[in-house]
């Protein structure tokens, strides 16, 4: 098999999380902490009736990443901070680690051994997201951040929202900011809705793509991994990442 090429020294790696490095989303996360909190579920039934909550939250995410952020993390207002981050090395071992996709540790650490930057954006709440940085080995975590008051979560978050477009001006920032150099690094996700993330580095790739995903990918050649099935075809590492050409799939 031809050697992908190296990555450059003043390159990222950017990674999706949700449905990209692991199965599962925010929702299931949402469903954890409920479990554990009594009054985060009365919070969900103080912002719509409970019965609805899955459509709306699956119509909003359709319509705006940002608007499913708005509505969704409404559900957390009152909850202790406290006590959202002692459970979250529970939801880490519980939850998010049995459901990380079998190669996905294995493509961070090859793009890290390659020099290249490794940073998570997710949508997801940051200290949801710390345990999963931390097994990962990545170097930075850019997420979403509840604004709390006195310990308590007011059901805001703080600006700039990660989501959507937001995704690729908050990636442009860190790179002016990191001397990271977009045109040479690249981008992991698995949702259209990061058409914008993938489309503002010179290497984006389409991880177990949605079906719009997959056909943009297709159109304009991007390699399409699956870090689900480690022996699945392979296709020529053209473009794709250093390591990246085991994983990768039609």
């Amino acid at each position: 098999m031809p050697h992908s090429p190296s990555k450059p020294k003043n390159s990222a790696a950017f990674y999706d999380v949700d449905g990209t490095l692991i199965k599962i989303n925010i929702v299931h996360t949402y469903a954890f902490y409920a479990a554990r909190q009594p009054g985060l579920l009365e919070s969900a039934k103080q912002t719509i009736v409970t019965a609805a909550s899955l459509p709306l939250f699956w119509a909003a995410d359709k319509l705006s990443r940002k608007l499913f952020n708005e509505i969704f993390y409404r559900s957390y207002k009152d909850a202790s901070e406290d006590r959202l981050v002692v459970l979250a090395e529970e939801l880490f071992e519980d939850v998010i680690q049995p459901n990380i996709y079998p190669r996905a540790k294995d493509l961070i650490a090859e793009s890290r051994a390659a020099g290249c930057r490794q940073v998570l954006i997710s949508g997801a709440l940051d200290f949801t997201m710390k345990p999963l940085a931390r097994y990962l080995g990545v170097d930075d975590l850019i997420a979403n951040r509840l604004e709390f008051d006195r310990g308590y979560a007011t059901g805001h978050l703080h600006k700039p929202f990660v989501a959507g477009a937001t995704k690729a001006d908050i990636m442009r920032a860190f790179a002016a900011e990191h001397d990271i150099d977009l045109a040479k690094s690249w981008a992991y996700s698995d949702s259209f809705s990061d058409y914008p993330m993938l489309a503002v580095v010179g290497h984006p790739t389409a991880v177990h793509p949605d079906f719009r995903l997959r056909r943009t990918a297709r159109s304009y050649d991007w390699p399409i991994l699956d870090l689900d099935e480690p022996d699945g075809p392979r296709r020529p590492p053209t473009r794709t990442p250093h390591g990246s050409a085991r994983f990768a799939r039609k």
